[in-house]
């Protein structure tokens, strides 16, 4: 038994058993993206000469860790070696994106496993550096400098302009929104990083928009016999309703699969909680999804 028993122990001491044992462990394939910043929705009563202000881009937001590109959840995204080539060690937060009203195509291209020369499209919009602990407005004065300095045609940085009255933001939402914008980010001037949803920086848009996850089908009458109808959603909170609008026919025949996210828009909630006139905007990726 003695014998036995010194067996087995050199058996789980040995390099081989650990490296088996380390290898059995589930890979998530993911990786710890630390602090993120996340904005809170714009309600006015603020002072708008004390913010920053950019455009809200609705591409694939990202990290550049310094070394590697991924994405929000901590899941790695495969670009191109010369996408990054010339790209500084440093921390960087931005958003992938081509274009103005060009999420699915923005999704399909750097959400691949397998990069193509669709990403000769994109660009690193690059909005903040979340290491540095300084007040926003330095932050981005040195990011300014940083890539002024950088040779890389994919890495820009986000236009930020200042405005100096309420009614000057309100004819700027409109104007972008008209233009195929998503609307507004407002980043208070002296605001530090902080990690999770701060009031400091706030999205400003004529509709307001969230994820929820796919839990049955219903289906569809008269033109949309046959097809679908509308979807059954969850939300984060268990709060159940449909969405039967903003479908392209498309879509209603091949509808997001059960148990995947969608991205809609609606115009405030009941008092129970429920999104008023709620409609579909498109389907979230299996490597965006909320967590």
């Amino acid at each position: 038994m003695k014998y036995v028993y010194y067996l087995v122990v050199m058996l789980l001491c040995s390099p081989v058993f650990r490296g088996w044992a380390e290898s059995a462990q589930p890979n998530t394939g993911q990786i710890d993206i630390g602090s993120l910043q996340l904005a809170k929705r714009y309600e006015g009563n603020i002072n708008v000469a004390d913010y920053l202000i950019s455009e809200k881009l609705d591409g694939i937001r990202a990290r550049w860790t310094g070394a590697q590109l991924i994405t929000r959840n901590g899941n790695v995204i495969h670009a191109p070696p010369w996408f990054t080539q010339y790209w500084p060690e440093v921390v960087l937060d931005g958003e992938l994106w081509t274009q103005r009203g060009d999420f699915e195509n923005i999704a399909s291209i750097v959400l691949s496993d397998n990069p193509d020369g669709r990403w000769q499209q994109v660009k690193m919009m690059v909005f903040d550096m979340p290491k540095e602990s300084m007040p926003f407005a330095t932050r981005m004065e040195n990011l300014a400098a940083l890539l002024r300095k950088n040779t890389s045609e994919t890495l820009v940085i986000v236009p930020q302009f200042r405005l100096h009255s309420l009614l000057a933001l309100e004819q700027k939402i409109d104007a972008i929104t008209a233009a195929g914008g998503e609307g507004l980010m407002l980043h208070h001037r002296n605001a530090l990083y902080k990690s999770g949803r701060s009031q400091q920086l706030l999205k400003a848009k004529r509709h307001q928009d969230a994820e929820a996850k796919v839990v049955a089908y219903i289906k569809g009458q008269g033109r949309f016999s046959g097809m679908l109808g509308s979807l059954l959603l969850e939300m984060p909170n268990g709060v159940r309703f449909k969405v039967g609008s903003g479908f392209t026919l498309l879509e209603r025949q091949h509808p997001p699969p059960i148990g995947s996210w969608i991205t809609y828009k609606y115009f405030g909630k009941t008092k129970k909680g429920v999104p008023r006139f709620a409609s579909f905007l498109h389907s979230r990726p299996r490597k965006d999804r909320p967590e």
